[in-house]
């Protein structure tokens, strides 16, 4: 088979553990989207890690002519907006947290003082965008003077205990670890492990929904524990690092052969692939 992971950054240790794992019998390659053109030739399945623009635009275009691409280019999409993130998961009885949009941050900075503390996210989600609490006026006036004209979406903040819960699932399989939430006082921490058996069932139903709603294979789940055994939703990642976790290089080599074998879309444009 030949299969090709569509990355700036190969050498990320889940994707080095996969290729270890398939390369002894099977043709790995990569393919950065911010710097290589377009392949003459399709592989017979594409791991799409990369979620910048140009990366899902190549995605799209792959599929285009036939290509298996995990995750799909729309259901990456999906995840990079996180008001379409949310009208979705809400939409689909998902316990995704109450969000609300606000076209540029000044806006929000404009209401004055916050009845509430809030959580403030970039509406886009990419690497080194917004994530803040701000309890203050004074909070938030420092934040639209960073960043007047960002789009956020924008949640109450929840009490909680401090830890986000991060769940993962490579093709149906969970896996979990717990870390200190970049949120709370003491800054973020170690990822520490976390049995996914010992999940409340809520919890794992609720994840595994997710992958149904979004049309994901390989995706994140972060979510709160609110102190009443219900999960809260916070936020969705497509093709996360899951980093650490015994077997998801294993389910992810697996997942790339399987869907390698799947028979190819039936595809009749004739036009140049453009990644642009």
């Amino acid at each position: 088979m030949r299969i090709c992971l569509v990355t700036a950054d190969p050498g990320h240790p889940l994707l080095a553990a996969t290729t270890a794992l398939l390369s002894p019998r099977h043709q790995v390659e990569f393919l950065d989207p911010g710097a290589a053109g377009p392949p003459a030739g399709l592989a017979d399945v594409y791991l799409l890690k990369a979620r910048t623009p140009r990366a899902l635009a190549l995605a799209a275009a792959l599929e285009e002519r036939g290509a298996a691409v995990i995750n799909s280019a729309a259901a990456t999409a999906r995840c990079q907006d996180r008001v379409e993130m949310a009208e979705l998961a809400r939409g689909a009885g998902l316990p995704f947290a109450e969000t609300r949009y606000v076209p540029a941050l000044a806006r929000l900075a404009a209401d004055g003082e916050p009845p509430v503390p809030l959580v403030i996210k970039s509406r886009h989600s990419r690497r080194h965008d917004l994530v803040t609490r701000a309890d203050r006026a004074v909070q938030l006036h420092a934040l639209a003077a960073a960043w007047p004209d960002e789009p956020v979406i924008v949640q109450e903040f929840t009490a909680n205990s401090g830890w986000d819960h991060k769940l993962w699932v490579v093709d149906g399989r969970l896996f979990a670890a717990r870390r200190r939430s970049e949120l709370a006082p003491e800054g973020r921490g170690p990822t520490l492990p976390l049995a996914a058996d010992d999940l409340p069932a809520a919890w794992t139903a609720a994840t595994l929904q997710v992958g149904e709603v979004f049309g994901l294979e390989v995706y994140g789940v972060d979510i709160l524990d609110a102190g009443d055994g219900a999960p809260l939703i916070v936020d969705i990642n497509a093709f996360p690092g899951i980093r650490g976790q015994a077997g998801a290089p294993e389910a992810l080599a697996e997942l790339a052969l399987r869907a390698a074998a799947r028979p190819p879309v039936a595809f009749t444009n004739t036009e140049p692939l453009s990644a642009s």
